[in-house]
């Protein structure tokens, strides 16, 4: 009967039970992971508040560069304003003609420069071939100055924020004599 004597490890379907070492063991194992499966919950509720928290500030920081974007510009600007309210309120005599048109001049080189400083700048033309990209042909004229499809005249400039084209240049496009 020592064959079919059970063990104190053996259970009734013939498979053993785990000792009270081995149960320690598993109790300890299942104790890590809990705690393992709580640390990265936890790190994961962090992640989430951070990441929201990134998502509201970059609404919030989104919203104020399109209400007060057009800041720098508008200092730049204010400050050819303030050029040519002192140019309006010279009284224009024979005298102070020149200095009068050379202040208007410096003034017009003023806002050019705030402009270029803020990113705007012209689209070159007259005498570059036509681009439908950069350029509206408003009619076209013959020429022997310049090349046929080439720009005779410039209506309006065009300008371009960066890379972008904000407003087309106006064009005349020169084309061969008949």
């Amino acid at each position: 009967m020592s064959d079919s004597k059970l063990n104190s490890d053996e259970v009734s379907d013939g498979t053993s039970t785990p000792s009270m070492n081995e149960a320690h063991e598993l109790n300890a194992e299942t104790q890590k992971i809990h705690e393992q499966a709580e640390k990265f919950k936890n790190d994961y509720l962090y992640l989430r508040a951070e990441f929201d928290n990134f998502r509201k500030n970059a609404i919030k920081e989104r919203s104020e560069l399109l209400k007060y974007g057009a800041r720098n510009l508008s200092l730049d600007l204010l400050s050819v304003l303030d050029n040519f309210e002192r140019a309006t309120s010279v009284k224009v005599t024979p005298e102070n003609v020149n200095t009068y048109v050379k202040g208007i001049e410096m003034t017009a080189n003023e806002l050019k420069n705030a402009l270029v400083k803020n990113g705007i700048s012209e689209i070159p033309c007259e005498g570059l071939p036509f681009d439908p990209n950069q350029h509206e042909a408003l009619s076209s004229e013959v020429s022997d100055s310049v090349a046929p499809g080439n720009i005779l005249r410039v209506f309006q400039k065009g300008y371009k924020l960066q890379d972008k084209i904000i407003r087309p240049a106006q064009v005349v496009v020169a084309r061969k004599p008949e």
